[in-house]
Formats: C-alpha cells, sequence, structure tokens
C-alpha cells in the first residue's frame, strides 16, 4: 500500500494544511481560510464519493446519474467563478461542448467500456480539465474586457460588430488558459509523472500500457479544453456571459 489510511496519514494532512493556509495568512494572499475550508471540505466528500462509487458501479442507470452529478456540480462552480449574476447557468455551455463529444467518441470506439471503474474517472479527469480550462479563460476574458472597455467602444466606433469588437480584446487572454495543458504535456516524463501513470503503475499494469494510457489522458484533455475555451469565449463575446459592472453612464454589462 502506497499510503497507509492511519494516524500518521491524518497528522501530516493536517500539517500541510496548516501550512498552505499559515503561509497564505502571513504574505496576505486572502486565501488562508480558503484553504483550510478546501481541504476539510475535499475529506468529506471524497470519503462519500468513495463509498458512493461502489455502489453505482452496480447499476448503468446509476452510474450515468452520477455522472451527471458530476457535470452539474461543474458548472455550478464553473459558473460562480465567473459571474455572480443570472448568467453564470451559460458555463453548461462550454462543458457540455469540450466532455460530451470526447466521452461519446471512447464509448462507441470501445476504447472505455461502459463500467463505473474505467468511466467514472476518465471522465472526471476531462470534466476537470474542461473546468479549469472554462473557468481560466472565461475569466481572463471578462477581466480583459473590463479593464480594456475603452478598446472595445473605440473597435464599435470603427463599424465593428459588438462580438468582433469583444472577441479582439478578449481572445489573447482567453488563450492564456490552455498553457497549463500543453506545458503539462510538453513536459511530462521529464518534469512530472502525473497520476493515471502512477496509478496504472501501482496497478501492476507495464510501464508501456501506463504511458498509453497517460498519453490518452493528456491528449483527451488538450482536445476538451481547446474546446471549452473557445466555447467560453463565443459566449462572453456574444454577452451571453457577462457580468455586471458600474460606469459612469450607469450599469453596464461586461
Amino acid at each position: 500500500m502506497l499510503l497507509p489510511v492511519n494516524a500518521t496519514f491524518g497528522a501530516v494532512l493536517a500539517v500541510l494544511l496548516a501550512v498552505g493556509a499559515t503561509v497564505a495568512a502571513l504574505a496576505q494572499l486572502g486565501r488562508g481560510r480558503a484553504h483550510l475550508a478546501a481541504g476539510a471540505r475535499a475529506a468529506v466528500q471524497l470519503l462519500v464519493v468513495s463509498l458512493v462509487i461502489g455502489w453505482v458501479m452496480r447499476s448503468v442507470p446509476l452510474l450515468l446519474g452520477f455522472l451527471l452529478l458530476m457535470y452539474a456540480v461543474a458548472v455550478r462552480t464553473a459558473g460562480r467563478r465567473l459571474t455572480t449574476n443570472g448568467s453564470w447557468w451559460w458555463a453548461a455551455v462550454p462543458l457540455a461542448a469540450g466532455v460530451v463529444p470526447v466521452v461519446a467518441a471512447l464509448l462507441l470506439t470501445g476504447l472505455v467500456p461502459v463500467k463505473g471503474i474505467a468511466l467514472i474517472p476518465v471522465t472526471g479527469i476531462l470534466i476537470g480539465g474542461a473546468l479549469t480550462a472554462t473557468v481560466l479563460g472565461g475569466r481572463r476574458a471578462l477581466d480583459e474586457l473590463a479593464a480594456r472597455r475603452g478598446e472595445v467602444e473605440a473597435g464599435l466606433a470603427l463599424g465593428l460588430p459588438d462580438r468582433d469588437a469583444r472577441l479582439e480584446i478578449a481572445r489573447p487572454a482567453a488563450a492564456d488558459a490552455l498553457l497549463p495543458g500543453l506545458d503539462q504535456t510538453r513536459t511530462v516524463g521529464l518534469v512530472t509523472l502525473p497520476g493515471a501513470f502512477v496509478g496504472m503503475l501501482l496497478g501492476g499494469a507495464s510501464p508501456v500500457q501506463a504511458g498509453a494510457v497517460q498519453l490518452f489522458v493528456l491528449v483527451g484533455l488538450m482536445a476538451v479544453q481547446a474546446v471549452a475555451v473557445a466555447a467560453v469565449l463565443e459566449l462572453v463575446a456574444r454577452g451571453l456571459l457577462h457580468r455586471e459592472e458600474a460606469t459612469t453612464a450607469g450599469a453596464g454589462r461586461v
């Protein structure tokens, strides 16, 4: 067993959590309590999920219901990271646009069976990647539009459609959301050995099999994240996903 679940395990986790929260507080990063809350929440959620997964794997309807729950939580999380108004639910579009086609292709080709032991972790990895890309791309795009509102208005004055004027400003910023995934793929095996690779090795797979699974996950993630960023950028450019900001003329949509 790689990590025995005992008192030492709990003590080390508590120390690491305290270190993260303390450093964040001392450096005035404003995330000290968030560290503690995230750690406690993760512990509870993983305990519950560990028990639930063993149950849902017995039935395809339960399995699909669990996957939908994962997706719904991701939508809520991404949407609320992007905006606090009613447009948050548009975050469902980039998440679905990135994940659904890839998962469908994997199921149709038989690369991933309709079994919880395979479908849940693969879909979870893809949803997590889409969530990260959607939040980073959407936030960067919205922040850039708010900071450079004058340039958007200048584009409109030159005759650009509203969507095009927004895209010119937001696209370069949103594209930065792809960098973490690209860097992870470029440096795999040289800088890091990601979880899928290590997990396969610990499960008894050969290094070649583990490498093939990890390559599959990384390439799939790049596709999912590219689609998610493109979709969230389009939503922001069209004003469907927006923030309400105060301007000198009153309330404006960003």
